[in-house]
């Protein structure tokens, strides 16, 4: 028989003639609780009231007159303490819950571990008050003010304290010091109490454990360990660390009891530990494991738990699991900051954080447009409102949206009002118009009978009702700013539970629902360090030092907690699967878990363990690539283009991919434009080559001298200034990003001018010709319309008696792409496109004047100091008539297939 921790607890209490059904049980979690009724109904013959099986909370609190309070009704009170308090300048609240909630988390430990709160405060307070000495008698009003917090510390916790004592409610380890004095001035213990059996614990603080101790010493009470003796007896063993120390510290042991731990981490297992890409693929490598376990015994799935060790790979796993399971029991709450409907609200409340007088601005407003849920609020009120708003922003260049501008969806009037209301919004007005939105999707949602929807909505109307009842009894929310920090807080405390039946069915849990259960195969995911265990994280105002002296848990003791779990978890199963991420980037946990090298070290287990690096098995199907025949309207269509003209830039987008050449050229359907509140490539480039155009311009047909150039210089500013406004209308270059991308174009063409006068100390440069349009009608073989080729050249010059055709980018430019070894590369390679451009406008240009012993080139205005990158064939940088005499040949050879009908546009994919 396949015995569990909680079988083997009731066996052995039958052994010591104990009544199973008249014991008191106290487990870790509620969880566990339910297991044991499971067992104590199975070997019951007759219908009976069942025994009080409670969890530890449940029970301290018994032992106390206290309420828990919620976590949020503390910080608000905790905020009112601090308020009243002696601090001259004290914080608001929105800045108060940012370090509020890790006070209360250390006012926690500080009780749970029963350390006397005025010493361990007033200590910290003198580490405070040295860390920030300094030789200067007068301290800054800053550090002043933070000292102060320190310093009052002390006075804050014992007022708080009280005020929560008076309301009869308190928060976990204040119910704890309170339940250890009530025990403690027990003086008559009951006689005729049931037996109290403490099952499966592992990390107690001060308070249980003095608790725990008090019942045992007391007779009449027994507890149980779950641990193995391989761990037990292993002195440096983390899974063991807490039962070792209550072995060698409780005088309980010390009088002659014994832990009494079992044996069966050794026993026949198979481990198989799998490395998996990322964690999707952890969720896909998993569903299909439980598809084989399905496969070969379905009852087996009854006694798989998948165990997450990030919780936050919920919804993905849900989507993984096979359809042909029936049933999945889902133990573990997702929390309410982890779904859409959470960003869908912080989106709303970011969109109403960022209004003007000018309006909304933009970004926030295509953040809510985009989300899932504005898509479906925008089909129940006919017509699709947020894709139109979206594509009008994104083409009218919209920084701000105002009412105006909303004014142009009049189907949508009614949801607009509560999305975009007019004025300033309060809080209560945000929480009053998320309760309208949540009605409009809840009716959506009830008519395509979404149930898991509707639950999440539920979740958020109930966090929404409780925010209003906050809001009705403190003065301190006026501002939207305040309620962001409590509604993160609320959202990540809050969590959606899914409830299911615990006792059957394939469980999925976190890592804590997990204690005192035990199965046959355990499937564990995501396994790195970070993750589990979770390693060093500071969210305590309390130095490590000031911890270990106080004897306060510090991150080794919260790893070893997570170690135990681990280790507890395999200790009985037979089939361990156990999967990590293999390629964790920062929000995905580090390396490959210590657990997991621990595991593959071990020379004990050698023979039950294998470790494989895999991919899933996923499917995807080769998307075919695009296939457009050429029919009569497409060559109609050519036929126009070829006579309005080919530039060098529409055959360099057929040579990349034949697709986009029909689609931007022939179509002219453009990328859809992004709002510009920074600065796009192409518009940066337009202003340097019409402000260099401008400056130039004048001394067109001369020879340029140093003083030209320097004259030049002067006009820089405000040349610049003239086509910043002319090419980005209503943008202010006296501050913020637009003035640093002004200053980066000053800078440019500074340089280049500069560049300029180094130039003429040894060289004659004369300017010939700036931005000259030049179109020229060809004759291609086997095409039996005229063509005509076009193409602008920025600047044409005379270098020491060379002619030099100039053109400049402002990207980014490598030697490779002008220079060409081989012919066929240049109308088949995408790479050498700015040769084939410096090709086209020397061969327009031989055409128009006859010329042909030319250079042409590329000025980078990122690489201004590499100089002109000059086209060259075998490192011949001159065009001669032979040079261009190929170069007609591949254009003719480009332009017959484009123009042939029967050779299809063909994707390419780069």
């Amino acid at each position: 028989m396949h015995h569990t921790f909680l079988e083997y607890v009731l066996d052995d209490l039958a052994k010591k003639q104990l009544d199973i059904t008249n014991c008191t049980y106290v487990l870790p979690s509620k969880r566990s609780g339910t297991f044991l009724k499971k067992h104590i109904s199975a070997r019951l013959e007759k219908n009976i009231f069942g025994p009080q099986v409670l969890s530890i909370e449940e029970f301290i609190g018994n032992l106390s007159d206290l309420n828990q309070a919620s976590n949020i009704d503390l910080l608000l009170l905790l905020f009112k303490v601090y308020k009243q308090s002696q601090i001259e300048k004290s914080d608001d609240f929105a800045s108060f819950i940012n370090w509020g909630q890790t006070l209360l988390q250390d006012f926690n430990e500080i009780d749970g571990y029963l350390i006397p709160a005025t010493d361990i405060l007033n200590y910290l307070s003198a580490i405070k008050e040295i860390n920030h000495w300094s030789a200067s008698k007068e301290k800054t009003e800053l550090v002043e003010n933070y000292l102060q917090l320190w310093k009052n510390l002390e006075t804050l916790y014992h007022d708080f304290y009280n005020a929560l004592l008076e309301q009869k409610r308190g928060y976990q380890g204040m119910i704890q010091r309170e339940a250890v004095k009530a025990i403690q001035n027990e003086t008559y213990p009951d006689p005729d109490r049931n037996p109290v059996v403490f099952v499966g614990f592992n990390a107690l603080n001060a308070a249980e454990s003095t608790i725990i101790q008090h019942y045992l010493e007391q007779g009449n009470s027994h507890i149980y360990w779950d641990i193995d003796s391989y761990f037990l007896n292993d002195p440096i063993h983390d899974a063991g660390l807490f039962i070792r120390d209550y072995q060698y510290n409780w005088p309980y042991y010390k009088h002659g009891h014994k832990i009494e731990p079992q044996a069966n981490f050794l026993q026949n297992k198979n481990i198989r530990i799998v490395g998996v890409p990322k964690s999707i693929s952890q969720t896909k490598y998993v569903g299909q494991l439980l598809q084989e376990i399905g496969d070969e015994n379905a009852m087996d799935l009854t006694k798989t738990a998948l165990v997450l060790a990030d919780e936050t790979l919920l919804r993905p796993m849900l989507n993984a699991v096979p359809s042909s399971i029936p049933e999945v029991n889902i133990t573990m709450g997702m929390p309410l900051d982890k779904t859409v409907l959470y960003s869908f609200f912080m989106n709303f409340l970011e969109l109403h954080l960022n209004v003007s007088e000018r309006g909304w601005f933009y970004k926030r407003v295509l953040e809510f447009v985009s989300n899932p849920y504005t898509l479906t609020l925008s089909r129940e009120s006919q017509g699709t409102f947020a894709q139109r708003l979206s594509k009008d922003i994104k083409e009218g260049n919209l920084l701000y949206i105002n009412a105006e501008a909303l004014a142009k969806y009049p189907k949508a009037e009614i949801l607009l009002s509560i999305i975009f209301p007019q004025g300033a919004i309060s809080p209560m007005d945000w929480i009053k118009n998320s309760l309208l939105l949540i009605e409009r999707l809840k009716t959506t949602y009830q008519e395509e009978k979404n149930a898991l929807e509707l639950e999440y909505l539920y979740r958020f109307y109930a966090l929404f009702n409780q925010l209003d009842q906050y809001l009705d009894k403190v003065d301190f929310m006026g501002e939207l700013k305040s309620i962001k920090n409590l509604f993160k807080q609320l959202a990540n405390m809050e969590t959606l539970d899914f409830i299911g039946q615990p006792l059957t069915g394939f469980q999925i849990m976190g890592m804590l629902e997990s204690r005192n259960l035990d199965f046959e195969t355990v499937i564990i995911t995501s396994v790195n360090e970070g993750i589990l265990p979770s390693g060093k994280s500071n969210n305590s105002f309390i130095p490590f030092d000031v911890k270990r002296d106080y004897g306060l848990p510090t991150y080794k003791e919260k790893d070893a907690i997570y170690v135990y779990h681990f280790y507890r978890l395999i200790q009985r199963a037979k089939n361990i699967y156990i999967t990590y991420n293999t390629e964790p980037d920062v929000l995905e946990g580090g390396e490959k878990s210590r657990l997991i090298t621990q595991l593959l070290t071990d020379k004990n287990l050698k023979q039950h363990i294998a470790h494989t690096i895999t991919t899933p098995k996923i499917s995807i199907d080769p998307k075919p690539l695009v296939q457009i025949q050429k029919d009569g309207k497409f060559m109609e269509d050519l036929r126009a283009f070829a006579q309005n003209g080919f530039s060098p830039t529409s055959l360099t987008n057929y040579i990349g991919n034949p697709v986009d050449f029909y689609t931007r050229n022939i179509l002219k359907i453009n990328d859809l434009e992004e709002v510009e509140e920074n600065i796009a490539a192409n518009t940066f480039g337009t202003i340097i080559h019409d402000s260099l155009e401008e400056l130039y311009t004048p001394l067109i047909g001369q020879l340029l001298t140093e003083e030209n150039i320097k004259a030049l210089k002067e006009q820089v500013p405000e040349v610049v200034q003239y086509h910043f406004t002319k090419n980005l209308s209503g943008v202010d270059i006296s501050k913020g990003k637009f003035l640093l991308v002004y200053k980066v174009v000053l800078k440019y063409l500074h340089n280049f001018l500069d560049d300029e006068i180094k130039h003429l100390k040894r060289h004659q440069i004369k300017i010939l010709a700036l931005e000259e349009r030049y179109e020229e009608l060809i004759t291609v073989p086997g095409v039996d319309f005229p063509i005509k080729l076009k193409g602008t050249l920025d600047r044409v010059d005379e270098f020491d008696g060379t002619i030099r055709i100039i053109d400049y980018k402002t990207g980014k430019v490598e030697p490779k792409n002008v220079k060409i070894t081989d012919w066929e590369t240049l109308i088949t390679d995408y790479d050498k496109s700015k040769a084939f451009q410096l090709l086209c406008y020397a061969y327009l240009y031989s055409k128009k004047h006859g010329t042909t012993d030319v250079l042409a080139g590329i000025i980078s205005f990122k690489r201004l100091s590499q100089g002109l990158y000059p086209f060259s064939k075998n490192s011949d940088t001159r065009i001669h008539t032979e040079t261009l005499a190929t170069f007609e040949s591949y254009l003719f050879l480009l332009i017959s297939e484009i123009c042939n009908a029967g050779v299809p546009l063909t994707e390419k994919v780069n």
